[in-house]
Order: structure tokens, then C-alpha cells, then sequence
């Protein structure tokens, strides 16, 4: 590649010396036409008149390849500017594709930095301060996943001509993600009104409806703003800022600005210490299965566990998943944190009753691994843990993302004997196409919906609906999120065949779930290794 590269430049360089020496030819041939041309013609119009002195043919040829040295020269010159035109407009083209998104074209991150280098070294000569602002689309993967990448694309173009419509003259726009923008101008350090005006403007425009092929979307966007007189020498500075007062936005509840202070830069660098600290915590195990109980609501039995992780730090506090559990997606580190905890928590079962089963989650990011599957038959066979005593659950978002490569990794885990769970059905997204996509086992409906089930009629009803659909398929209901035995009751005579919460208990660790197990008498006494059988009888 390289040298594709390089010849292609050492030709375009040679090209300015090849029309040099055609250009010096083609004068040398003008000269000489012009020195000897008179007098050849002038004898030849008087041989062919009158008849005069016979004509030197060495001048006649002299003449004649003066000519055709000036027409191949004319010619040659001709062909070599056609030639750097094209050179140019492939150069041209080249550089526009490095340096824009050929989605949407806008800059790139790349082009971003530069641009926006020089707008920082302009707005220093100017006394001005320059503004960044980061645009994030809320719920853009749901239409994507929802309607497919074409319509995601689609969108994506509009957003972009509505962010350029609200822009001031002289600003930057870039595409810096998938469904992530950013934009930089000049503005009255004194006076940053104007940029509030910009974001407010931005965040009115996207929550219009969009219209996408016949399909009518609607989005909003969070913003984040940062500011280069406030320290920020660079546009990276500038972008880890507003990306700090973006996550401020987001979390204050979308469809919102933010702007950047120092309190989130300490949050920044909370986020950075706590992510170190988890990579450290899966290496030593502090992240630990916790086992909430399955009830069987026919007969009140326990039937089986979903594994939980819980960060059990070194001082004794307890990390729930929703502070470590983005923070794992975010930097790849869930799968190695998923099969650790998988590893511990089938080392903890192998001994307890056969009836009891493991539950456990399987996100959207360890699904785009296409060895998943086989990571986790490894897991089992080194725990030897029996497969027919696990079920994996995986969301109906989850399906979106690569539905083949899922439907794949499910397959090998079933085939395997492993256990498949629909969960969180009823969600957004429930489709029959959903139930079709891997043979299920069974279906989960969604806490939100039980925990509301008996203040809210609608909730009611998609539970009614889905525990209608469940016994039409002869898909058995497990419901999540149960709080009291009216629930339990209601869920009962809907035909739901398990049910979990803290209606039964807490979430517990390994200890004491092992002694709720002993008390029920539902721990089977642990072979002894052959070894020590042998030398026992000895």
C-alpha cells in the first residue's frame, strides 16, 4: 500500500519536469520554424510559380519536422494537463474523504483537531474564546436497532442538516461517532448568552419529528459545552470537557445542556479511579455472584437461583451493578467480569440439589462475541457444572444488534442442553418474530411492569397479554420484581409458573445461600476425589 502510494506520487511529482521538456522542445521547434520557415516557403512558392532554382530538400525536411515537432509538442502538452487535472481532482477527492465523515460530511474527529487548532489560534489573536459542543442523540440505538441501519443513516443526514441550519457563520460541525457530533465557534468570552442560544436551538431542532422513509422518528439530544478560556489549550482538552459535561446532561435527564465545571472534571476522574479499580477487582474476584431465589408459584417451592455480581470491596462496602456495570460495558471489560462470576458461581452450585437451576444474563456486548458460546461450555466443563442446570437470559434489544451471530451463539448453548430465557419481554420491542429467533424455554416479564401492575391498568394488561401468549406458545411465564403476596397471588391465577423479588429475599452471597440450602436439606453431599478414596481404604 505504501508503495502504491509512493509511485503514485513520484509520478505526479514528474510530471511538472515532463511538460518542462516538452514546453522547451516545442519553443526550440517554434524558433527554428520561424528561422528557416520564410525562406523555405518563400522558394517554394517561386519553384511552383515560375518555375525557379530547385528547392534544398534538407530545409524542406527541416521544416516539416519543425512542424511535427510542434504539433506532438501541442499535443503532448494537451495530454499532460489533462492528466494533472485528473491527478488534482483525485487529490482533491482524497483529501476531502480523510477528512470528512462521508455520511454526513462533516469534518471527522481528525479534521476536527486541525480545524479547530487553528480556530483556537484565531480566536487567541481575536481575544475571543472558542465554545465546543458535543451532541449525543438520545434513544437513536432503539430506532437503529428498531428499523435498521438505512433508516439509522437516513436520520443521521437530517440531524446533520439540522444542526448546520442553527450553526453561526464560520463554525466547525463534525461527526465524531456513530450518533455523536461536535461543533466549535468563536464567541465574547463575556458573553457566553449566544452559545446557550446555539444548544437551545439545537436541542428545539432535534426534538422535531424526523421523516425517514415514510417512517416519522422521534429523537432528542443531549449537549455538553466546553470552553477554552477556562484552561483548555486543545481541542482534545476541550472535547474530554464537554464529553464530561455531556455525561452531566445525560444523567440529569436528557433533552438537555450542560455546561463543563470543575466538579465534573473531579467526577471524570472519580469514573477513570473506579474503572482502574474494577480492572483490579475481576482480576482478584471482588466481584462476586450474589443468588436471588426463584420461586416455583404453583407450590411454593425453591427452584432455582438468577446469579447476580456485587463488588465486595476490601473495606466491607457493597457495589451494586449499576455503578460498575456501564463502566464495564463501556471499556469492554463485561466479558471478562461475566465469566469470572459465571466461574464462581458454578464452582458454589456443583453440590447443591439437581433440581436447582442458575440463571444468568447475557448483554448485548457479549453477544457480538462469536465465541461466546464456547467460552462458556468451557467454563462448565473446567466447573464441571452441568449444563441442563443452567439458562442464560438475553434481552429482546439484544437480538437487534446481529440477530444471525446471536441466533448462532444461543443454538450451540441449547444444543449444548443449556437453557434459553427470553427476558425483560414486553419491554418495547415484543414481537412474535422475537419468540421464533431461538427455541426459548421460557419468558420474563419485565419488573417494571409487575412492580406497577397494581396502580396501573395498562401495565396490567401487557402482563395479562403476555401470560396469555406465554401458555399459547406453552412457554412458561417466569415473573421478576414480585413485593407482596397480593402480587404473588395475581401473578399465580395468571398462570405464571415462577416468580422472584424481595417478596422471598434479599439477594444473597454464596455463604449464606449455602446455608439456606443446608437448612432445607437441599445440598448433596460432595464426592470425595478418587485419590483420597484409595488411600481411605488402605
Amino acid at each position: 500500500m505504501g508503495l502504491e502510494h509512493g509511485e503514485e506520487g513520484a509520478g505526479h511529482k514528474a510530471m511538472p519536469r515532463q511538460k518542462l521538456w516538452i514546453d522547451a522542445i516545442t519553443v526550440s521547434a517554434i524558433i527554428l520554424f520561424v528561422g528557416i520557415g520564410s525562406a523555405v516557403l518563400s522558394k517554394v512558392l517561386s519553384a511552383y510559380v515560375s518555375g525557379g532554382s530547385q528547392i534544398d530538400r534538407t530545409l524542406v525536411i527541416a521544416l516539416l519536422l519543425n512542424v511535427a515537432l510542434i504539433l506532438f509538442g501541442w499535443r503532448r502538452q494537451r495530454d499532460l494537463s489533462t492528466e494533472v487535472a485528473v491527478h488534482t481532482a483525485a487529490e482533491q477527492r482524497a483529501h476531502l474523504l480523510a477528512a470528512r465523515d462521508p455520511l454526513t460530511g462533516f469534518l471527522n474527529r481528525r479534521s476536527l483537531a486541525e480545524d479547530g487548532g487553528t480556530m483556537l489560534v484565531n480566536a487567541a489573536r481575536r481575544y475571543k474564546a472558542v465554545a465546543l459542543v458535543i451532541i449525543d442523540l438520545d434513544h437513536f440505538k432503539e430506532i437503529n436497532d428498531l428499523h435498521g441501519h438505512a433508516v439509522g443513516d437516513a436520520l443521521l443526514r437530517q440531524v446533520a442538516a439540522a444542526i448546520a441550519e442553527v450553526l453561526p457563520t464560520g463554525a466547525l460541525s463534525a461527526r465524531i461517532g456513530g450518533d455523536e457530533f461536535a461543533c466549535t465557534f468563536l464567541f465574547d468570552s463575556t458573553h457566553p448568552g449566544p452559545v446557550e442560544r446555539v444548544a437551545d436551538r439545537i436541542i428545539s431542532k432535534l426534538a422535531q419529528p424526523f421523516r425517514c422513509e415514510e417512517l416519522l422518528l422521534n429523537i432528542s439530544a443531549s449537549v455538553g459545552i466546553a470552553r477554552s478560556d477556562h484552561g483548555c489549550v486543545s481541542i482534545d482538552a476541550l472535547l474530554r470537557n464537554a464529553d464530561s459535561a455531556l455525561y452531566a446532561a445525560k444523567n440529569a435527564g436528557r433533552n438537555r445542556f450542560a455546561w463543563f465545571d470543575r466538579s465534573m472534571e473531579r467526577e471524570q476522574e472519580a469514573r477513570i479511579a473506579l474503572e482502574t479499580s474494577l480492572r483490579d477487582a475481576i482480576q482478584r474476584q471482588e466481584i462476586a455472584p450474589y443468588f436471588e431465589q426463584q420461586i416455583d408459584l404453583l407450590t411454593g417451592k425453591l427452584c432455582g437461583f438468577e446469579v447476580l455480581a456485587r463488588w465486595e470491596q476490601p473495606n466491607g462496602a457493597i457495589i451494586v451493578p449499576a455503578m460498575f456495570v456501564p463502566i464495564a460495558e463501556r471499556t469492554g471489560m463485561i466479558a471478562d467480569l461475566s465469566l469470572s462470576v459465571m466461574r464462581q458461581a458454578f464452582l458454589a452450585a456443583r453440590d447443591w440439589d439437581p433440581t436447582l437451576t442458575l440463571s444468568i444474563n447475557l448483554g448485548p456486548r457479549q453477544l457480538k462475541d462469536a465465541w461466546l458460546a464456547q467460552k462458556i461450555i468451557k467454563v462448565l466443563t473446567e466447573t464441571a457444572f452441568p449444563a441442563n442446570r443452567l439458562e442464560v437470559e438475553v434481552t429482546e434489544a439484544a437480538l437487534f444488534d446481529n440477530l444471525p451471530l446471536v441466533q448462532s451463539i444461543l443454538t450451540s448453548l441449547n444444543n449444548q442442553g443449556v437453557g434459553l430465557v427470553l427476558d425483560e419481554f414486553g419491554s418495547g420491542f415484543s414481537s412474535l418474530a422475537h419468540l421464533r429467533a431461538a427455541t426459548f424455554d421460557r419468558i420474563k416479564i419485565n419488573h417494571d411492569f409487575i412492580g406497577a401492575m397494581a396502580d396501573d391498568p395498562d401495565r396490567a394488561v401487557t402482563v395479562n397479554a403476555v401470560a396469555r401468549l406465554g401458555e399459547c406458545f406453552n412457554l412458561p411465564i417466569t415473573a421478576v420484581g414480585i413485593e407482596n403476596a397480593a402480587a404473588e397471588e395475581r401473578l399465580r391465577l395468571l398462570g405464571c409458573a415462577r416468580g422472584q423479588g424481595y417478596h422471598y429475599a434479599q439477594p444473597a452471597n454464596t455463604a449464606n445461600t449455602r446455608r439456606l440450602l443446608a437448612q432445607r436439606g437441599l445440598l448433596r453431599q460432595p464426592a470425595q476425589p478418587i485419590g483420597h478414596h484409595r488411600r481411605s481404604l488402605g
